[in-house]
């Protein structure tokens, strides 16, 4: 009797762990396939209007594709008329007798489509199957000169009054502006940079220089003396690579660009300086990007270095071209921001485009920043050298500032500020006396898109005003400089992306979220919806198998502040059935990984739910600038550990309403920051987070860039009773918790990676091998920072290694990744 209890209980146990198994979901490799960056191309077309403002008129064109090709329409708002641009039926046919290769309605390829200055005439290139030799400038860029073979390009012109299309010369088609060319207001002179110093052409030998910018016979005039590597005037290449071909006075001689900030009536210009030489260097090696592995050197600033210099200012006066140095000296490594004038019609000689500062003939405007960002002042410089503060900004954490918007001919100015722990617009006379504030409330205003002067009403784009709504979501507004009531001019419960005419008489509104299709629509300044423009067309997207994801709102660890997330399923998803949870995470401060809007990038988040895992985003206290300077501000001083506890929090609650969510089987994953987040919640809720990916993360924010990481963190300025300033930074780092680690832990970076180095990997590979801790970690060879075209392959080593450690099944056992290898055809 005992032996048949026996016998039934092992039985009954047995049928009891086949049902549990039976319920978990499994790996489903297929289903991630489906939706590859490489597929979707194929399931996603348009998703917007990207107006194409004609000559800064309120007139426009725009491409938009759908599954029947491309289309191409003219717009003019003013008479509601929207039509298509060309006739493509008689467009292709007519290209074809003229390329010789056909084409069709269909599969019309136009190549850099654009407006003459004429506003009816269009142009366009063509490519063709028609081999041609390449030109002698060509030939001498390549590295293999016997690569002499190109495929011919045909140049188009095409009216749009009478459905004209014509041939054209290329030759006709000249290259109007030199990259390192920067005019001043009557383009009579060309200036540029060589050999660190300052120079000018007239505009006769810059169109020698079009035809051969090595032409011996060009004239130069050098303007300044003094520069040097690392000292220079104008821009300097990023980083050296040992054994570039070029040799080091070769690359002193080539012309480079120079950023000049004009008057208004051209007879001064106003530029920026910086000493970098003192600052240390940085390296990277490049193991595979020729014979011999090459050595890249870049300068790189860390957080709590010395730096001993500051960014100096000049004026020059555009006939005696002498530098006038102005004193604007006010914090030790003070950053100086030289605002410009935003292109326009004005900015816009001809073809050329003129770079005008953001003030009048006699004064322009800059901004002053400490080092530690806790006060920013808004200056006035004088061409005389007179310097006069017109908004002095103060805070107990870092500040952010924006140009200040100039209205009444100058006379009167509106500021952005966060004073009140919001972003807010404020109104001053020019001469920096506070006349009201515009804005008020517990709402975040952003951009200031534009100013009507007749109306006096601002168009700006805000967050977090209309309430029981997502704060993230954006929406366009319209309120007088005079203040009172603000006008929502964007309806509807979406995410709203607007582009806006420069008149601002008219914008285009391209608005969804996650779980809508894309819609784009034209209105006027008043909200009136002009026409709808395009819905996008997801027909093949859904026949594949697509499914919106769920937004959802829980409350932060503190509970209290509210936290807006998505919710990814699997497109199979099966009630029945229990899932692990993965978090892909991005802590910010200057932005959240969280999708607001629909988007056709899917290969991190959506196709990661596809392998057989919920998967969500969600924000955290201490994220997005978009809502209170409170929350923003929450990580301040506690850079590594901030957002963690609300992202286990978050998995806990999502857990609680959704049986389907098994909170034992916890992963997190991101890249970047996200990395570096991911790696710290295995550090610091060891118990909690199973399994984590962790992409280019910066592990180490002592080594990693001064901008952001003492910024966001925060850098203690000490000034001695000497008067002497110096400063103190001090972070905590992951490395610091590598004995903590319990769960599974795939680190990956780019061994090139200039932006988070490598040295932020490898030092928390260090920490875990002296904390005798098994983990695994990938190098990408000859990857930058976003892994580049391994891409694809740190997604399917990251889906491996969360399948084998959550769902208990993976192919890490296979060589080859089929998944990789069906979306590329192996052609030799």
């Amino acid at each position: 009797m005992k032996k048949v209890y026996l016998s039934l209980l092992f039985i009954c146990s047995g049928l009891l762990y086949a049902q549990e198994k039976s319920t978990l979901a499994k790996p489903n490799y297929q289903q991630a396939a489906k939706f590859s960056p490489a597929r979707l191309r194929s399931l996603i077309f348009s998703t917007e209007v990207s107006p194409k403002w004609i000559n800064f008129s309120d007139k426009f064109w725009y491409e938009y594709s759908s599954p029947q090709g491309n289309n191409w329409y003219i717009v003019d708002p003013k008479s509601r008329s929207k039509k298509e641009l060309f006739d493509r039926s008689d467009l292709a046919a007519k290209i074809t007798s003229i390329v010789q290769n056909p084409f069709d309605a269909q599969h019309l390829s136009l190549i850099n489509l654009r407006v003459t200055e004429q506003d009816h005439i269009f142009r366009f290139e063509v490519q063709s199957s028609k081999d041609t030799v390449k030109s002698k400038e060509e030939i001498k860029k390549l590295t293999n000169k016997s690569d002499t073979i190109k495929k011919k390009l045909f140049y188009f012109e095409y009216n749009v009054n009478n459905n004209n299309l014509k041939e054209i010369s290329d030759t006709t088609e000249k290259k109007r502006q030199l990259a390192w060319g920067s005019f001043n207001p009557d383009t009579s002179k060309v200036f540029f940079s060589k050999n660190y110093n300052l120079y000018w052409m007239d505009y006769a030998n810059y169109q020698k220089a079009l035809k051969d910018e090595k032409d011996s016979t060009i004239v130069e005039h050098q303007i300044t003396s003094d520069g040097v590597q690392y000292y220079a005037w104008g821009s300097e290449p990023y980083s050296v690579t040992t054994g570039d071909k070029k040799s080091e006075d070769e690359e002193k001689q080539k012309r480079k660009s120079v950023w000049l900030n004009w008057s208004p009536n051209g007879q001064h210009f106003a530029i920026g300086r910086k000493d970098n030489r003192n600052l240390s260097a940085l390296w990277v090696i490049n193991n595979v990007g020729g014979k011999r592995p090459s050595l890249e050197t870049y300068k790189y600033l860390m957080p709590g270095e010395t730096d001993s210099t500051e960014t100096e200012l000049y004026v020059f006066q555009a006939n005696e071209l002498k530098p006038r140095k102005i004193e604007v000296q006010a914090f030790k490594n003070q950053t100086l921001t030289l605002w410009n004038k935003d292109r326009s019609k004005e900015s816009m000689k001809g073809p050329y485009f003129i770079n005008y500062w953001h003030g009048n003939n006699e004064e322009f405007y800059i901004a002053r920043s400490s080092r530690d960002l806790k006060r920013i002042d808004v200056l006035a410089v004088n061409v005389n050298g007179q310097v006069r503060t017109l908004v002095e900004e103060r805070s107990n954490v870092y500040l952010d500032i924006k140009k200040p918007y100039f209205i009444q001919q100058g006379n009167q100015f509106i500021h952005w500020s966060q004073r009140d722990g919001w972003g807010h617009f404020y109104l001053y006379d020019k001469q920096g006396k506070l006349l009201h504030q515009i804005t008020k409330g517990d709402f975040h205003c952003d951009e200031l898109s534009t100013y009507q002067e007749a109306s006096g009403n601002l168009l700006f784009k805000a967050n977090g005003k209309e309430k029981g709504k997502d704060p993230y979501y954006t929406f366009f507004y319209s309120v007088n400089k005079n203040g009172g009531a603000v006008k929502l001019l964007t309806p509807g419960d979406f995410d709203h992306q607007v582009e806006v005419s420069e008149s601002g008489n008219f914008f285009v509104d391209n608005y969804s979220r996650v779980n809508t299709t894309p819609v784009s629509a034209l209105y006027n300044s008043n909200g009136q919806l002009i026409m709808k423009l395009e819905e996008a067309d997801l027909s093949s997207l859904f026949a594949a198998g697509y499914k919106f994801p769920e937004p959802f709102q829980v409350k932060a660890a503190d509970g209290i502040t509210d936290l807006y997330g998505v919710l990814y399923k699997p497109f199979d998803f099966d009630s029945t059935k229990t899932y692990p949870i993965i978090e892909y995470v991005y802590p910010g401060p200057q932005t959240e990984a969280v999708n607001k809007s629909f988007g056709r990038s899917m290969d991190r988040i959506d196709r990661l739910a596809q392998m057989g895992f919920i998967v969500v985003s969600v924000g955290n206290r201490g994220g997005h600038p978009s809502r209170s300077k409170w929350y923003h501000t929450y990580g301040y001083g506690n850079l590594r550990d901030y957002g963690l506890a609300d992202k286990k929090v978050v998995a806990e609650q999502l857990a609680n309403k959704y049986a389907f969510i098994d909170i034992n089987r916890v992963g997190i994953t991101g890249h970047s920051g996200g990395g570096f987040m991911s790696t710290a919640a295995m550090l610091v809720y060891p118990d909690f987070f199973k399994v984590a990916v962790s992409g280019a993360g910066n592990h180490e924010n002592n080594i990693y860039n001064r901008w952001w990481s003492e910024r966001h963190h925060g850098v203690k300025e000490n000034i001695s009773a000497k008067g002497d300033t110096t400063f103190n930074y001090q972070i905590a780092r992951n490395s610091d918790l590598a004995k903590n680690l319990k769960g599974k832990l795939l680190i990956v970076t780019g061994d090139i990676d200039n932006n988070v180095h490598p040295a932020n990997s490898i030092r928390m590979v260090d920490a875990l091998i002296r904390a005798n801790k098994r983990f695994d970690f990938v190098l990408l060879p000859g990857q930058r920072h976003a892994f580049g075209e391994m891409t694809e392959y740190f997604f399917w080593r990251m889906a491996d290694y969360f399948s084998e450690h959550l769902l208990g099944e993976s192919k890490l056992n296979e060589v080859d990744m089929t998944e990789i290898n069906n979306d590329r055809p192996l052609t030799r």
